[in-house]
């Protein structure tokens, strides 16, 4: 039986303990820059996080602040926190709901949230790896190939297009890509103009990253109920469930929420408030992989599908053992600096079988790209 630390806080004399937690942090490249409605993202600031048993298993996670500016100071708060879980035993569970009680008053969400999100990741990766198995065995379920998607900026109709049209010759069967122009006939442009690139058979999402009032976001959308778009993300800001819970009523397509919510607690107010048809929890906001097992459950309660955001080892193993289970969204920012990439063939993001998450990393690759 694999145990995790829930039934018990007294460790047994052979169960592992956590010895250490070590921190690097990173600056690695983009392929190519990411535009969005917000900004362009150039190159993705990593930490690097390697939970330690005394037994020598090295678990690891991985932090996104997505801007330099977060990185040291994310750094810095995963380092005073190793004195919260040195001497533990090696419980993911157990430690997430010791680290949440430690942290009520300052509150787990922002920095604070996403350091303790790599510390969690990082954790069960070294329970999955103590046990010879992959995350998604360790949690009780097995490796299934998930549909993916690739993600395209903020680049006008042609640009767009272009992009769609790369992901489409890789095989992905839905691409995503950023809209919010000025006027909505650009929007509309840059959809068609994917659709005729990519054919009838690719699904096609968009993503208005919060740009959107709700009035705004109906007018629009009813214009762009026949392009048959699988989902309109985010086309308000995250935290209006009332808004978002609008549009949904006013609009026919789907509406998809998540990436931005931090924890369980956010998608309980989301689905409380009918604000989003699907959702799209993120590992790391949503609190590790403790957070994204129980936002699953949720989301199987209510009969929502559920995608990942990022994080795409990771996300391969936690959807692969969500029910609801919908989209996996590949994006490969921080491939440089993984031994093994996420496999994608025909489409399908290809879980990997080796034991634990599916992240090694690319000392050689890391050792250039340090902060």
């Amino acid at each position: 039986m694999l145990w995790d630390g829930t039934n018990s806080s007294m460790p047994s004399p052979d169960m592992p303990v956590i010895r250490e937690l070590r921190v690097r942090a990173v600056r690695v490249p983009m392929p190519e820059p990411h535009r969005t409605a917000s900004g362009v993202v150039a190159e993705s600031p990593l930490v690097l996080i390697d939970a330690i048993t005394d037994g020598g298993i090295a678990g690891h996670g991985i932090v996104f602040t997505y801007t330099a500016a977060a990185l040291r100071p994310v750094a810095d708060l995963v380092v005073n926190f190793e004195p919260l879980v040195k001497g533990e035993p090696l419980a993911p569970r157990e430690i997430a709901d010791k680290l949440a009680a430690r942290f009520r008053l300052l509150g787990t969400q922002g920095l604070v949230g996403m350091a303790l999100a790599g510390i969690d990741m990082a954790l069960w990766d070294a329970l999955a790896r103590l046990h010879g198995v992959s995350l998604v065995r360790l949690l009780g379920a097995v490796e299934k190939p998930m549909p993916a998607y690739g993600a395209v900026g903020h680049e006008g109709a042609m640009g767009s297009a272009r992009g769609a049209e790369a992901w489409a010759r890789r095989g992905f069967r839905g691409v995503k890509v950023k809209i919010g122009y000025s006027d909505v006939k650009q929007d509309i442009e840059a959809v068609r103009a994917i659709r005729s690139a990519v054919g009838g058979e690719v699904a096609i999402m968009v993503d208005y990253n919060q740009c959107l009032t709700p009035a705004d976001a109906i007018e629009r959308l009813r214009s762009m109920e026949d392009l048959g778009l699988t989902w309109v993300e985010e086309p308000t800001l995250a935290h209006d469930f009332e808004g978002h819970a609008r549009i949904a009523r006013e609009i026919a397509t789907p509406i998809q929420c998540g990436e931005n919510w931090c924890g369980i607690l956010d998608l309980r107010h989301a689905v409380a408030a009918d604000a989003s048809d699907f959702v799209m929890p993120e590992v790391m906001k949503m609190g590790g992989v403790t957070g994204w097992l129980r936002a699953a459950a949720i989301a199987e309660a209510h009969g929502i599908r559920v995608s990942s955001h990022l994080w795409p080892e990771v996300s391969a193993h936690l959807l692969s053992a969500t029910p609801m289970a919908h989209w996996l969204e590949y994006a490969d920012w921080w491939n440089p600096i993984v031994a093994e990439p996420l496999r994608v063939e025909r489409g399908l993001a290809m879980p990997s079988e080796s034991a634990g998450s599916g992240v090694e990393w690319n000392e050689a690759a890391i050792g250039n790209c340090l902060a």
